[in-house]
């Protein structure tokens, strides 16, 4: 039987071609007609941000855009984020971009509300804010699923990354409009596509899995298999886009029942020594993981190689073969499988993997690592 499991509908969903241009009224319905409202958009994506500001004007709103923010956000960028929408006098956050423009949209609208700084919410050490203000999230890539999860990740001033997480980081509304995410270079339509590949099949295959998160994790992991080679090579393709942005939506809802595992515990340690962008990072380090979680997991795992599309009745076979298969799909995409080490020793890697901040998605695994398992881990991954 199931564990009892309580959950929110929420977010609102919109999806299609051409859903950003009914932004404007869909906003007024939520911030109030006339309101202020502060657009969060990355700043590599003016514009698109100028669309977005301009149908959220064309329907009376008053918009102030911020993009003072970068990849793998600072703190103190949630914090200028936060101020902004208080000096605009803001009753909405839009955030538009990738994962970081998202997750600084969410927790700066949470901030906002409150007193105290963003890395006050890290690793959940205070409550967050009661009544955020409502948020409103369009992805331009096709990989956090940020828009349908609680949760937030960003770097402290000492240079951890860290996650918040809580009900006030939970948007109110999404917009999953293809059209947004053509213009995304291949490299980041790969390395986006990977994560919410991972993000499904480590959510499918958790200690916390459930029917719930199985459900949209697995559906995910078709999605991406199918979709993602199409978009790397027809980039303007809106089938295989609005495909990955779906995908992108199921992974972030089983993540947000289901946690994620060694994958983004490795990988969040990646990220924050070596600068790998996280897309990359996870699936280098699920692709090295993989064979031992299988092992210790083989029914899971066998779903996971059926919504891949591997074939077999025997669960232990599918389990084994899918390790292999998941290295075949990322050559076939090329991504790049060779880290420059930088610096990085398997130590250093497994001692920043065992930090508080990884800790729970190490405990979420399906197999246990011991420190000396995750310096072979380490080793493996940066001898690819």
């Amino acid at each position: 039987m199931p564990a009892p499991l309580d959950l929110d509908p929420s977010p609102a969903l919109h999806f299609g071609a051409g859903a950003l241009d009914r932004l404007g009224p869909r906003l007024s319905d939520l911030a109030g007609a006339g309101a202020a409202v502060l657009l969060v958009a990355d700043p590599g994506i003016a514009p698109l941000a100028a669309r977005a500001a301009a149908a959220m004007e064309a329907a009376g709103l008053r918009v102030r855009r911020w993009d003072g923010l970068r990849s793998d956000p600072r703190a103190a960028e949630i914090d200028a984020a936060a101020e902004a929408a208080r000096a605009a006098g803001a009753a909405a956050v839009v955030g538009l971009g990738g994962g970081s423009a998202l997750d600084v949209a969410k927790l700066a609208a949470a901030v906002a509300a409150g007193a105290r700084p963003a890395e006050d919410y890290a690793l959940c050490a205070q409550p967050l804010p009661e009544a955020p203000l409502p948020c409103m999230l369009l992805p331009t890539t096709a990989g956090t699923g940020s828009e349908a999860t609680r949760t937030a990740v960003f770097t402290t001033a000492a240079g951890a990354k860290v996650w918040a997480w809580g009900e006030g980081l939970r948007a109110r509304a999404a917009i999953l409009d293809p059209e947004l995410c053509v213009g995304l270079p291949r490299g980041l339509t790969v390395a986006t596509g990977v994560d919410a590949l991972v993000h499904a099949i480590e959510a499918a295959t958790t200690r916390r899995a459930h029917p719930l998160s199985d459900a949209p994790a697995l559906q995910a992991i078709r999605l991406v298999r199918s979709a993602l080679p199409v978009a790397a090579e027809r980039p303007e393709d809106l089938e295989a886009r609005g495909a990955l942005l779906l995908a992108s939506w199921f992974a972030g809802q089983a993540i947000d029942v289901a946690g994620t595992g060694i994958a983004h515990a490795l990988g969040h340690a990646l990220g924050a020594l070596g600068g790998v962008h996280h897309g990359r990072a996870v699936g280098l380090a699920l692709r090295v993981a993989l064979a031992g979680n299988a092992e210790a997991a083989p029914e899971a795992h066998a779903r996971v190689a059926r919504a891949f599309g591997l074939e077999g009745s025997s669960d232990a076979e599918l389990a084994a073969r899918l390790p292999a298969a998941f290295d075949a799909f990322l050559r076939d995409l090329g991504l790049d499988l060779v880290l420059d080490a930088n610096g990085l020793t398997p130590e250093r890697l497994a001692a920043e993997t065992l930090k508080q901040e990884n800790r729970p998605m190490l405990d979420a695994n399906c197999r246990a690592y011991t420190e000396a398992d995750l310096q072979g881990l380490s080793a493996a991954l940066l001898a690819a």
